[in-house]
């Protein structure tokens, strides 16, 4: 793997590595036209390897928002080709590292001391690299730790780098371009949280402490002392990603527990504590044998608002997706419809979004159900019928509640592990359903 010896924090330097980006994507277009001329049938597909390819070499040297926007992109199988989605994956939790001499002298200057002189061991190679920081592995008094070290310069460039990659991003995907502003906005104020070390250790302890009577789930203790603004030292946990664990070819049974453990976590946060974990990547979930799993990772935690909470989850429950009058006062909350639209746009948008929401909402219909690859590509397939309605293409008319950027996301981001899984999950609501019909029938 490639290791980085500096990592660029200046400003301009770092817009004209992504304007040299650029260039590569063009030279990709003019091989892509060249081989449409002749009727290659693998021309499209290649286009979107090649561009995958350059845009991911590009971003995951820069570190910081650009690759993050990338890890978010990867984990949205309605935006992104599947080239992208699967190239930007790696920058998840195997992103190229720092080299060791730079890791040093960038704990060195947020610490005031060498590693070494902190911990009994530490070593200076990374065990996992992702977008905002690396971690590594050190011990002190006989107990093993994992020490996350932010990268150089990137809390300071998250604005300028959203900036730059907003435009390129509204290009290449051809996205809405008032959606993607109300996206990066939400980006931008949760990528500011993740690099503040302090912030995620304070949550990480809060929301271990408030899920740990959760079967099949457990959490790394946190040392504050050892911990600051760029640097967050926890336990080290063993136990292999999503994808080490099913090379293993584990039974049913334990994939079963696994994919019930995560349901679990996932129900628990969003309706009893009304703040989830909505990072959900395969990195930062480590499974056991058994089937439970150490979680970290609480740097981007997405608070649910109680009024936004009241009106989006009423369309998971089928008695009230029936209620036309309701389905009509949530729908205009949640920025899905306006009173402005004429009546038959009213009409599409409204059963296009039904449409989605009683395919997303098939697991609660029922005691169980089982998650399957299929199931993924449906959502997958009809989000893209709903993106190509013509009300929801148009740049003055962005659809859709910011709040739910970070729920559809993580809910998406869990389906597609439990379809790894093929598990089929208790997942009949846990009493939540009832207050939301009372609060809309009453």
């Amino acid at each position: 793997m490639k290791i980085q010896d500096k990592i660029i924090t200046s400003k301009v330097q770092r817009a004209m590595k992504l304007a040299g980006t650029g260039v590569k994507v063009g030279g990709n277009y003019i091989k892509y036209y060249a081989k449409k001329a002749v009727n290659n049938p693998d021309a499209k597909e290649d286009l979107n390897e090649d561009n995958a390819t350059d845009i991911y070499d590009s971003l995951s040297t820069l570190k910081g928002s650009a690759l993050k926007v990338a890890q978010m992109l990867s984990l949205d199988k309605n935006i992104l080709p599947q080239a992208y989605t699967k190239k930007f994956a790696q920058s998840q939790y195997s992103a190229p590292p720092l080299s060791s001499p730079l890791v040093i002298k960038t704990f060195t200057k947020y610490v005031g001391k060498k590693p070494t002189e902190v911990f009994d061991t530490f070593n200076p190679k990374s065990s996992a690299a992702a977008s905002i920081g690396q971690v590594h592995k050190a011990s002190l008094a006989g107990k093993d730790l994992a020490v996350k070290v932010q990268y150089p310069g990137v809390a300071d460039s998250i604005v300028s780098d959203l900036r730059i990659v907003k435009p390129i991003a509204n290009r290449m995907f051809g996205l809405n371009e008032k959606e993607m502003a109300q996206y990066f906005d939400e980006v931008e104020e949760k990528l500011l949280e993740e690099t503040d070390y302090k912030l995620e250790l304070d949550r990480s302890m809060q929301l271990g402490e408030a899920c740990k009577d959760i079967e099949g789930i457990y959490f790394p203790t946190y040392y504050p002392k050892l911990s600051g603004d760029r640097i967050l030292t926890m336990d080290w946990l063993t136990g292999d990603h999503l994808n080490e664990f099913l090379e293993k070819d584990p039974s049913q049974e334990i994939k079963n527990t696994i994919a019930q453990n995560l349901w679990n976590f996932y129900d628990f946060q969003l309706h009893t504590l009304r703040a989830i974990h909505a990072d959900p990547h395969p990195g930062n979930f480590f499974i056991q044998e058994d089937g439970s799993i150490g979680i970290i990772d609480f740097g981007c935690v997405k608070e649910v608002p109680e009024e936004f909470y009241n009106h989006y989850f009423p369309l998971l429950i089928e008695d009230l997706r029936a209620k036309e009058d309701i389905v009509e006062k949530l729908l205009t909350y949640l920025n899905i419809v306006f009173e402005s639209d004429a009546q038959e746009v009213k009409a599409e948008l409204t059963a296009a979004f039904l449409s989605m929401t009683a395919l997303l909402s098939r697991p609660f219909r029922n005691e169980t159900f089982t998650f399957t690859k299929d199931y993924i590509d449906e959502i997958y397939n009809l989000g893209q019928e709903i993106y190509k309605i013509e009300e929801v293409k148009k740049p003055s008319h962005a659809r859709g509640a910011k709040d739910a950027l970070y729920i559809n996301r993580t809910y998406f981001a869990l389906y597609s592990m439990l379809a790894e899984l093929e598990a089929t999950v208790k997942t009949e609501p846990t009493g939540w359903d009832k207050p939301l019909v009372d609060l809309w029938t009453s």
